[in-house]
């Protein structure tokens, strides 16, 4: 029994813990529609019939990025989290997804945009979720600003950047619970105790607490893994650091002006054997 606790309090925590959670919460149309209500509270007439969820497959990244779009009234919502390593890159996959959201309107709505006819087009609305501390970081980022110096370009990308505030909106509960969560991981670790805390917490301060309430089992289904990503990734680059470690030192022998001692010393990622084997294939291919 003892083992079974150890071996579950050991399971790794998903690094895209906040990122699942960000799209299972608002891929429910009742959360869609209150996240819609806190960017446009005007606007009485949306109900969640009205909203058109876009779902954009990351096959390259697996979904490791948090990307939302959706339609209401008229207008094509994109959100794109942001998490505490800031990056102006985000433009970019702004870009990107706002291109892609495009094209698979006018496939959903039957438009063909090589025709005369003029296509019809909702308006874009771009939002960046950041759920870091907002420092000296601005409230609007621009593409033609962080990328071209405020050059006048040929297409501009703008977006608004939403930060933790004082409200009581769906979206600066989540940007808490991505807080709560990242202070539980700095104290247990990415662990199933650091999930299971920040579950019980946000409940207890009554952020996300329907959410969490109703599909707890599931929540923590989705913040857990087997398989550590994080170690994953740095194994691939581990890898691929020493296949480029390699790469340099049959270069080196290949010129014949260094010693194995001095390769060594160039490329200390590689043991001595492995720069002996590495000479013997480059002198048996010569």
């Amino acid at each position: 029994m003892q083992g079974d606790i150890k071996q579950s309090q050991d399971i790794r925590a998903k690094r895209s813990a906040k990122n699942s959670v960000f799209l299972d919460l608002f891929q429910n149309k009742n959360y869609l529609l209150k996240l819609y209500k806190t960017l446009h509270p005007e606007d009485v007439t949306a109900t969640e019939d009205s909203l058109t969820g876009i779902t954009i497959e990351n096959v390259l990244t697996d979904n490791l990025y948090n990307d939302l779009g959706f339609i209401a009234n008229n207008k094509l919502m994109i959100l794109v989290e942001a998490q505490s390593t800031w990056t102006m890159n985000i433009l970019v996959r702004v870009l990107l997804y706002l291109a892609q959201s495009y094209h698979e309107y006018f496939q959903r709505t039957s438009q063909n945009y090589y025709k005369s006819k003029k296509v019809k087009m909702p308006k874009p609305e771009l939002y960046v979720i950041y759920t870091g501390n907002k420092g000296q970081k601005p409230d609007r980022i621009s593409l033609s600003e962080e990328f071209f110096k405020g050059a006048d370009i040929d297409i501009e990308v703008k977006a608004k950047v939403i930060y933790e505030s004082d409200k009581d909106d769906i979206i600066n509960q989540y940007i808490i619970f991505c807080k709560v969560f990242n202070e539980q991981t700095r104290r247990h670790g990415m662990t199933r105790t650091a999930v299971t805390e920040t579950i019980r917490i946000c409940k207890d301060r009554n952020i996300l607490r329907e959410y969490l309430v109703q599909r707890e089992k599931e929540v923590v289904t989705i913040m857990m893994s087997l398989f550590d990503e994080e170690q994953i990734m740095k194994s691939f680059i581990k890898s691929e650091r020493h296949d480029e470690a390699r790469e340099t030192a049959e270069r080196l022998i290949k010129k014949g002006k260094m010693s194995l001692d001095e390769i060594a010393e160039c490329v200390p990622t590689l043991s001595f054997d492995e720069l002996k084997e590495l000479e013997a294939e480059v002198m048996q291919l010569a």
